[in-house]
């Protein structure tokens, strides 16, 4: 039986992230990953789609370059290299992980591991018939696709006319048109590259909204914009059965059938637990999740769970920094886990990004709050940069405290501005006082400064 101080269980980002900072401080860990060391995230999810979605916008700003005083003719888009290079890309960046791995003396072990039971000496592990022990675990087996019991889904995912979007990311060939079944983060970045390159793209969404819990106003702008450039949206809307070519929807009692070359299935994630052994030493679930505490603790002492396999925060760089505060805590180093200012990006063209409260979370938690709201227009920057563009800036502020608690933002480089409006939420620095920082000007995110002003 191999010996360990830290027996991580998945090499996403959370898992790696956790395998590489337990390493830093000297503890001798083993990580164990059964498909590809970067997860989802690096391989199937965030690092293939904004690949996709840059090749999209380079498209797009070549095709529609006349009024910058660019002209271009016989513009095309080769699906076939776009899913080349998102290829090179990930081997390039899972290579960067494998020596992160190897450079904190991290064994990498290549194999499905399960939980068997714990000892005195610790938890038990058993991978390939090699059994594995160590008196802390962190577990960090992600999430998966959740797939809805759907007439025909099956069998549509076996021929391959619907896929998730894992097989997605690697069709050699662009279909002449798609249905995405669920209009939230996923499907709105797949939509948003399949309708810019030339696919007829339909959005098929349960809700009465797209973009899940994004700020409202930010929902409905950005419906709007890719309901002007064509795509198809149906809103309120159950799919009920998937054909040989088609699918059928209820929307108002009625029901829809359209007919379409591919299907995309992207109706969210859940927890990846199965067959991973949690009964075998009582860690408790709720709904699927691993339930944590602030301190990533699960309720069995020496075991911590981070990343989307807890379902606090399904994103990438949540499940970072709640690997530094597990393997903090392992350490004896003072830390703890706050949710409050997660960002959250949505990277269409425009972009969508946003951290705190909303205008509706806000008023559902009973906050005496206010919010003001400008265009982007307001930013020299934007406006020479984006012809006739409509993005804006809105934040969400305590009447109580004066205190900025919410940043939603639509528009050029709003991925890259929010962790600034994160750091602004995280210091919980009245207004005031933000209205004394100095934003380099011409930028974008100078629009933050002035909404600070109107407020």
């Amino acid at each position: 039986m191999k010996k360990y101080d830290v027996i991580v269980i998945g090499g996403g980002p959370g898992g790696y992230n956790a395998a590489e900072r337990a390493g830093e401080s000297g503890l001798k860990v083993a990580v164990f990953e059964k498909r590809a060391l970067g997860g989802v995230c690096l391989n199937e999810g965030c690092i293939p789609t904004k690949t996709f979605l840059n090749s999209a916008k380079i498209y797009s700003h070549t095709l529609h370059g006349d009024s910058f005083g660019v002209t271009a003719k016989d513009i095309t888009i080769d699906h076939a290299k776009v899913v080349s290079r998102k290829q090179k890309v990930v081997r390039t960046l899972v290579a960067g992980v494998k020596m992160k791995m190897k450079q904190n003396k991290v064994d990498v072990i290549s194999a499905s591991a399960e939980i068997t039971g714990r000892t005195d000496e610790g938890f038990t592990v058993k991978a390939d018939d090699e059994e594995y022990i160590a008196p802390k675990l962190i577990i960090a087996t992600g999430s998966v696709a959740s797939i809805p019991p759907i007439e025909g889904l099956k069998e549509g995912l076996e021929s391959g006319f619907v896929m998730t979007s894992r097989e997605i990311l690697d069709i050699k060939k662009l279909p002449e048109s798609l249905v995405v079944i669920g209009g939230g983060v996923i499907g709105l970045e797949m939509a948003c590259y399949f309708s810019t390159v030339g696919v007829k793209v339909t959005v098929v969404e349960m809700l009465d909204r797209v973009a899940g819990n994004t700020d409202i106003d930010m929902s409905r702008t950005l419906m709007d914009i890719y309901q002007k450039q064509g795509m198809i949206f149906h809103l309120s809307s159950a799919v009920t059965a998937i054909g040989k070519d088609s699918i059928k929807f209820i929307k108002d009692d009625k029901e829809n059938t359209i007919r379409t070359d591919a299907v995309l299935i992207s109706v969210g994630r859940r927890p990846s637990t199965e067959g991973l052994g949690l009964e075998s030493i009582g860690v408790y679930t709720e709904r699927g999740s691993i339930v944590t505490d602030e301190y990533l603790r699960t309720n069995v002492p020496g075991v911590y769970a981070v990343g989307d396999v807890n379902g606090k925060s399904m994103l990438a760089h949540t499940a970072y920094r709640e690997a530094d505060v597990a393997v903090n805590h392992i350490i004896g180093k003072k830390d703890r886990m706050r949710y409050e200012a997660v960002p959250s990006v949505i990277y269409t063209n425009p972009e969508v990004a946003s951290v705190g409260e909303t205008e509706q979370s806000a008023r559902e938690k009973g906050i005496d709050a206010r919010t003001v709201n400008l265009p982007l227009s307001y930013s020299g920057r934007y406006v020479a940069e984006v012809d006739r563009g409509n993005g804006f800036c809105k934040l969400v502020i305590d009447n109580k405290t004066n205190r900025l608690i919410g940043v939603h933002l639509l528009g050029s480089y709003a991925s890259e501005i929010i962790y600034g409006a994160a750091l602004m939420l995280e210091t919980e620095l009245p207004v005031e006082q933000l209205k004394k920082v100095i934003f380099p000007h011409p930028t974008v995110s100078e629009i933050i400064r002035e909404v600070l002003f109107h407020a």
